[in-house]
């Protein structure tokens, strides 16, 4: 969702704030701000704003600015529409205070009363003009640090804080149920929403914790926490700047799917001894706990729950263990379970998503063991679970996810077959044949991404069809949810999956010459199924795009993209296919594929 960057240090602040926000383009937004205090206070006493709607590339900044300290945001429409007044930072009355928010406010209509009633005057919509305000009063009778532990005090709801004031040191900020990370150099320190912001300037970073409310300096960081000073944990991130660049590709979405074998090959380093049949994703759960497991349940939103769908079929084939996938909005713990006999397993790849984390809190309050699967070291996610295996993928910048989802089924692959030998609930064999087909994965990825040529001219064949439908069965379901996502996500364009049978309880009458039906007939898939489900929608005149490794499809497709063997893990390499798919319809059709509309990379509000 919104972004958050700030700098304090030697260094021309304006300047480094303005290019973090350029990096922190890709979670979304529709404005974009920045406060400086200049070099000293100024003659008038006041913190400059420079703020409007827009992209980044319009707003306006001074060059005539000597500032050592500045305060950036990227702002995600929640609260009143995209303005100029609405965007972020918002100020206080005297024009002394600068504040910034990720998250929602959910008492700010009685705070905004409150205040109105003693005299302040608002100019926006948001909830988080409230805060500016509040601290205006706070900082009447305190510190800045005391006054924004005065306002955390006051607000409920999800927050990343930030705020300066004239005459004040430094940035505070405070953080519940939204990201903040800190990062720490030589005479400066910085503060975001998420490390690509800062990440070209240093790779030591603090992740700081829900509650926590910490003074940025340019001599460092000091964090509190119920009043009293903690230590948190600094922590060097393992992949480089050039890592969340572009690399010479076009988009973003292009690069992450072109990393996608380098990815999944740092996915699976160290993790896998075919020849002794074993993996190891450093995950430690209790053997007793893992032979008495009765249910696994996922919990997941968007990309990730399509991971948590292939997976709750992996570990029912592989564990011999009940297994589930759940939307994390709607989850409950299910009448029945058992706690102490279940899993809960939480896909995220930023582990900031809110209705994950709120799921697996809920699971937590019923005594349910809880796991991790996550992209990013030291998120939220990590510290409320009980245990985490990391997927590993590297920065993901695109906001249609691609090399997170393949990375994720992998690692979820090898936790499937760690269980099941764990659970002696396969053989020696099995295990060693589904950790064969996991090492297969960067191969037979790269094999689809060598085939990109003619993907493209797919594309460009039946980019202006009416609407999309995709269509597989078993393994071959989450990836037809997947891949239709991907192409609505970035082109605009009417697309859905279904499981291959269901076509004919309803969506068949939608079927006409203008509908394109893309079909996953691999290994895992019930090919042959499905074949009869392409044989429907071909009597009905649809064309039909076919990812496949098989030879006895010929005849009934009017495209065919080959897909190398993979055992049960060839239908996720069909989705890279599809990956490419929607991207070039994506890109014929000029859309912004990096930054779609109305959607954001990471989802921190429910």
């Amino acid at each position: 969702m919104c972004g958050i960057i700030g700098y304090v240090g030697d260094d021309d602040a304006l300047g480094i704030v303005r290019d973090g926000l350029k990096n922190l383009e890709y979670r979304g937004y529709d404005s974009a701000g920045v406060a400086v205090q200049d070099d000293g206070e100024r003659a008038d006493g006041g913190v400059r704003i420079y703020k409007q709607s827009g992209e980044i590339d319009d707003l306006e900044l001074p060059t005539d600015v000597d500032a050592r300290l500045a305060l950036g945001h990227t702002r995600w429409s929640t609260h009143g529409p995209p303005t100029d007044e609405n965007a972020h930072p918002h100020s206080d009355c005297t024009g002394r205070v600068a504040a910034v928010h990720n998250g929602i406010i959910d008492n700010y209509a009685v705070l905004r009363e409150e205040l109105s009633a003693a005299g302040h005057t608002f100019t926006s919509d948001t909830d988080t003009e409230v805060v500016p305000h509040l601290l205006e009063d706070a900082l009447a009778e305190t510190s800045l640090v005391d006054a924004m532990r005065r306002v955390v005090d006051r607000i409920e709801g999800s927050y990343a804080l930030a705020a300066t004031a004239a005459g004040h040191e430094g940035i505070v900020v405070a953080r519940q149920d939204s990201p903040l990370v800190v990062g720490r150099g030589q005479g400066e320190t910085f503060v975001a929403s998420d490390v690509p912001a800062f990440l070209e300037h240093t790779r030591d970073v603090t992740y700081l914790e829900d509650g926590d409310v910490a003074h940025l300096t340019d001599d460092g960081l000091t964090v509190y926490h119920e009043g009293a000073t903690v230590d948190r944990e600094t922590r060097t991130v393992d992949w480089e700047a050039e890592s969340a660049e572009k690399g010479g590709y076009e988009h973003y979405m292009l690069k992450e799917i072109h990393e996608q074998p380098s990815s999944l090959r740092q996915c699976l380093s160290g993790r896998i001894d075919e020849v002794g049949g074993t993996v190891d994703v450093d995950v430690d759960l209790p053997a007793e706990f893992l032979q008495s497991l009765e249910e696994v349940q996922f919990v997941a939103a968007g990309t990730s729950y399509h991971a948590g769908l292939y997976a709750a079929r992996l570990f029912e084939e592989y564990a011999d263990v009940r297994a589930t996938a759940h939307v994390a909005s709607e989850y409950d713990v299910p009448a029945g379970s058992d706690p102490w006999r279940t899993l809960g397993v939480a896909v995220t790849q930023s582990g900031e998503t809110a209705d994950t984390l709120s799921a697996i809190r809920k699971a937590d309050r019923r005594g349910v063991t809880t796991l991790a699967v996550t992209n990013t070291v030291g998120s939220t996610v990590t510290r409320d679970a009980d245990e985490t295996a990391y997927i590993r993928a590297g920065p993901e910048i695109g906001v249609a996810a691609t090399k997170t989802f393949v990375s994720q089924v992998a690692t979820l692959a090898m936790l499937a077959g760690s269980l099941g030998r764990a659970r002696g609930a396969i053989a020696a064999t099995e295990l060693s044949d589904l950790l064969g087909n996991v090492r297969s994965l960067p191969g037979a990825v790269q094999q689809v991404l060598d085939r990109e040529a003619e993907i493209r001219e797919t594309a460009e064949t039946y980019a202006d069809g009416d609407a999309f439908f995709y269509i597989g069965r078993q393994y071959g379901h989450p990836v037809a949810l997947e891949s239709a996502l991907k192409l609505k996500e970035i082109s605009y364009d009417h697309a859905e999956g279904f499981p291959g049978g269901e076509l004919k309880h309803g969506p068949l009458a939608l079927v006409t010459e203008e509908t394109p039906v893309l079909a996953v007939l691999t290994e895992g898939s019930a090919a042959e199924a499905t074949l009869n489900n392409v044989k429907e929608v071909a009597a009905r005149g649809a064309p039909v795009i076919g990812a496949t490794s098989r030879d006895d499809v010929e005849g009934y497709l009017d495209a065919r993209i080959d897909v190398p063997e993979a055992g049960v893990l060839e239908p996720v390499v069909a989705a890279v296919a599809f990956q490419l798919f929607a991207y070039h319809v994506a890109r014929l059709k000029g859309r912004p594929i990096d930054k779609p509309r109305n959607l954001a990379k990471s989802v921190t509000v429910e």
